[in-house]
C-alpha cells in the first residue's frame, strides 16, 4: 500500500503553476550555495522538464548560468559538488575521531548503568557491513558478542522498515517546506500528524525533532532588528487602549506596523494591518517610501475586508505616518478609535512586530531582483501565512480559520 502511494506520488506530473516563487527561489539558493546541482534538485523535488531548474537559475539566480558546467566541475561518474564533498569528508573525519575516543567506553557505561543494550541494536548493521567488506563473517561476529544470527536478521529487518517510514516522513516535510521553507518542527508535526496516521508511520513530536536533527533539517532562528519609527515629533498622539486588554472576538483591535524589504533595485517598505484576535493579515501595501499616503493604503484595504459592524480599535506605534492628518482622518471617517504605544516601546506593539518577523524570517528569505517580483512573492507569502501556517497561540489553527469561524455570528457590513 505504501509502495503504491509512493509510486503514484512519483508519477504525478506538475506544471509551472504548482511551483510558487518562494519555492523557486529556495531551489535557486540551494544550487548556488553548492548544496545540490541543478540536476540533483530536479530529481529530489520531482520537477518536470529537463531544463526547468536551469531556467529558474538564469531568471532568478545571481551567477552567470549561460555556461552551467563552470559552476559544477565534477569528477567522472560523481554527482557530488566540491561543497558537498568537503562537507562529507569533514563529517566523516570528525565522526571517526569521536568514535575512536569514546565509542567503547560509552557503550559499556550505557549498557551497564541504563540497560540500553546498545551492542545488540548496533551489532546488526555493523556485522552486516563488515561481512560485505569481507573483514569479519556474520557468524564470527555473533559468537564474539553471544548473539544469535536470528537476532541480527530481526534487527536488520526492523531497521530497514523504520528507514523506509522515515524516508516518507522526509518527503512529507519537504512538500510542506516548499510553501513554508522555514516552518518550525512543532508546526510541521501539527500539519503532518494526519498524514503520518494515514500512511501508518509511528512518529511523535520529539521523534520528528530527532529525525530532522539527524538530517540537518531543523530551522535555525535568525535575529535582525532595524529601527524604522520616529516617535519624537509634535504631532498629536493617543493613549494606549490595547495594553492589558482581553480580546474576545475578531475585528476588535487592528495593529499596524511598517518594515523594510530590500531588492536589487533598492529598499522598499511594507505596511501591514493585522487583526489582533485572529492574527490574520487583513491589509498590506508595498511602496518605495514611508509617506502617510502610502501607509494609509494598507488601512483602506483592511477596512474594505471588514465583516462586522462592532466597535474597532486601531493600535500602532507613534510613528509620523500614524499620527498624520490623512491617517487619523481615515480612522475617524470609519468610526475607528485610535490607540498608540507610550513613547518608543516596541513591546507595546509586540504582535505587529511578531507578524513582521514571521514574514521576513520564514517567508521572504530570498532577495528579489525587481519590485514586481517582490510583490508577487509577498502576495504568495501572505496567502500562505493566512491560510496554511498554524499558530501556537491559536491552538495550531490558521489565522483565517479563527477569523472566519468567529465572525459568522456577527452581522455582515453592507457596502
Amino acid at each position: 500500500m505504501k509502495q503504491d502511494k509512493k509510486n503514484s506520488e512519483k508519477a504525478k506530473k506538475r506544471t509551472q503553476r504548482d511551483y510558487t516563487l518562494g519555492f523557486k527561489l529556495s531551489v535557486v539558493d540551494l544550487v548556488e550555495k553548492g548544496d545540490l546541482t541543478y540536476k540533483q534538485a530536479q530529481r529530489r523535488y520531482g520537477i518536470q522538464g529537463r531544463s526547468t531548474v536551469l531556467t529558474w537559475l538564469r531568471k532568478h539566480g545571481r551567477l552567470d548560468w549561460s555556461q552551467p558546467y563552470i559552476h559544477f566541475k565534477k569528477m567522472p561518474n560523481s554527482e557530488e559538488t566540491p561543497a558537498q564533498k568537503i562537507k562529507r569528508l569533514e563529517k566523516e573525519l570528525a565522526d571517526e575521531k569521536a568514535r575512536n575516543l569514546v565509542l567503547n567506553r560509552m557503550i559499556d557505561i550505557s549498557d551497564k548503568e541504563f540497560g540500553t543494550a546498545n551492542q545488540k541494536k548496533a551489532l546488526a548493521r555493523t556485522a552486516r557491513e563488515l561481512q560485505q567488506e569481507r573483514k569479519l563473517s556474520l557468524a564470527h561476529a555473533c559468537r564474539l558478542f553471544g548473539i544469535s544470527r536470528q537476532t541480527i536478521y530481526q534487527h536488520e529487518k526492523a531497521w530497514l522498515e523504520r528507514e523506509s517510514d522515515l524516508l516518507l516522513v522526509k518527503q512529507l516535510v519537504e512538500n510542506k517546506r516548499r510553501l513554508m521553507p522555514r516552518l518550525g518542527t512543532r508546526k510541521l508535526y501539527a500539519l503532518l500528524k494526519a498524514d503520518f496516521v494515514e500512511n501508518g508511520v509511528k512518529i511523535g513530536r520529539d521523534g520528528l525533532f530527532d529525525y530532522l536533527r539527524r538530517e540537518r533539517m531543523l530551522v535555525k532562528p535568525k535575529k535582525n532588528y532595524t529601527k524604522t519609527t520616529h516617535s519624537k515629533h509634535w504631532l498629536r498622539k493617543h493613549p494606549n487602549l490595547y495594553q492589558n486588554r482581553k480580546l474576545s472576538r475578531p475585528e476588535e483591535v487592528f495593529v499596524s506596523d511598517i518594515t523594510y524589504i530590500k531588492t536589487d533595485q533598492g529598499t522598499h517598505y511594507l505596511s501591514l494591518v493585522t487583526d489582533a484576535y485572529s492574527r490574520k493579515i487583513v491589509g498590506h501595501h508595498l511602496s518605495n517610501d514611508m509617506n502617510a499616503e502610502s501607509v494609509v493604503k494598507a488601512l483602506k484595504k483592511a477596512f474594505k475586508s471588514r465583516k462586522t459592524t462592532k466597535d474597532l480599535i486601531h493600535h500602532s506605534d507613534r510613528g509620523l505616518q500614524y499620527c498624520s492628518e490623512i491617517y487619523q482622518r481615515e480612522l475617524k471617517n470609519n468610526r475607528v478609535t485610535p490607540s498608540m504605544t507610550e513613547g518608543y516601546d516596541c513591546y507595546q506593539n509586540a504582535l505587529a512586530e511578531r507578524v513582521n518577523g514571521i514574514l521576513k524570517g520564514e517567508f521572504l528569505i530570498h532577495q528579489c531582483k525587481t519590485v514586481e517580483e517582490l510583490e508577487r512573492y509577498l502576495s504568495e507569502s501572505i496567502n500562505t501565512y493566512n491560510n496554511i501556517r498554524p499558530h501556537l497561540s491559536l491552538n495550531m489553527k490558521t489565522p483565517n480559520q479563527i477569523h472566519e469561524k468567529t465572525t459568522e455570528e456577527y452581522p455582515v457590513v453592507l457596502n
